[in-house]
């Protein structure tokens, strides 16, 4: 009978079969994405006390919130502005009210 070659496992189908350096790695793992699932249980006198499930996702920012880039630049424009209005109307009522430099 013929041997079957073993199937991929989820990590190689994730990171790929190739040899990878750490920076390769890490790169595939944010373009595609990975969740980590784990559970914690604290307990006294062998009482559950408190239980956590806990799922983390790690992956690219602009992965999960691909628009999240043009949204940026609208509120940094957006705080910007306001700060130069800000500025502008400081300067306005500070030369409309000059303060006195000391007594003379």
């Amino acid at each position: 009978m013929p041997r079957r070659p073993p199937e991929d496992t989820d990590a190689e189908r994730v990171l790929g079969s190739e040899d990878a350096s750490l920076l390769d790695i890490v790169d595939n793992v944010l373009n595609k994405g990975v969740v980590l699932s784990g559970d914690i249980t604290i307990g006294l006198a062998q009482i559950d006390l408190i239980y956590a499930r806990l799922s983390v996702l790690l992956c690219a920012a602009d992965r999960v919130l691909p628009n999240e880039r043009q949204d940026f630049f609208e509120r940094h424009s957006q705080r910007h502005a306001a700060r130069l209005r800000r500025k502008a109307a400081e300067s306005r009522a500070a030369e409309a009210h000059p303060r006195s430099r000391g007594r003379q």
